[in-house]
């Protein structure tokens, strides 16, 4: 299992953050590894039970996770993506600051079979990617969610 999280702020108000987060299909600005990711059920305001398709490209392969909204309330939204290969769990804490809304991202991985054993390889890998969505999210929010 390989588990990253990194905390930052962004200057926008928290339920606009949320709005804007809890449509996976945003993944594919604020995500580094994320190539293509689209709806899959409903239209509107993603409630729990959304899912979307995800492609994504982690060390130059492309990999297809099925991801599906389990949890969203005012200052949380899970989020899990499952292959035959991993289940990724996206777990997004939101906290109003006097700045704004302070997110906590915590992506934890959980390979199956004998990819297990990539582990220890793969997480200097996680690490880097978790240190660009501290620059790639944060710059998403504010070109998508107006300050007010």
């Amino acid at each position: 299992m390989v588990h990253v999280r990194r905390s930052f702020t962004v200057p926008r108000p928290l339920p606009a953050v949320n709005d804007y987060l809890a449509d996976f299909a945003n993944a594919v600005d604020w995500d580094p590894g994320t190539r293509e990711c689209d709806r899959t059920n409903g239209t509107g305001t993603p409630a729990e039970g959304a899912t979307w398709h995800n492609v994504s490209e982690f060390r130059g392969r492309s990999t297809e996770l099925e991801y599906r909204l389990d949890h969203r309330s005012e200052d949380r939204l899970t989020f899990t993506g499952t292959n035959k290969t991993a289940t990724s769990t996206d777990d997004i804490t939101l906290r109003p600051t006097s700045e704004g809304t302070e997110i906590t991202y915590d992506a934890t991985i959980r390979f199956h079979g004998l990819a297990r054993l990539a582990d220890p390889f793969l997480r200097g890998e996680f690490e880097r990617l978790g240190d660009e969505i501290t620059r790639t999210m944060p710059k998403a929010i504010e070109s998508a969610v107006p300050l007010s």
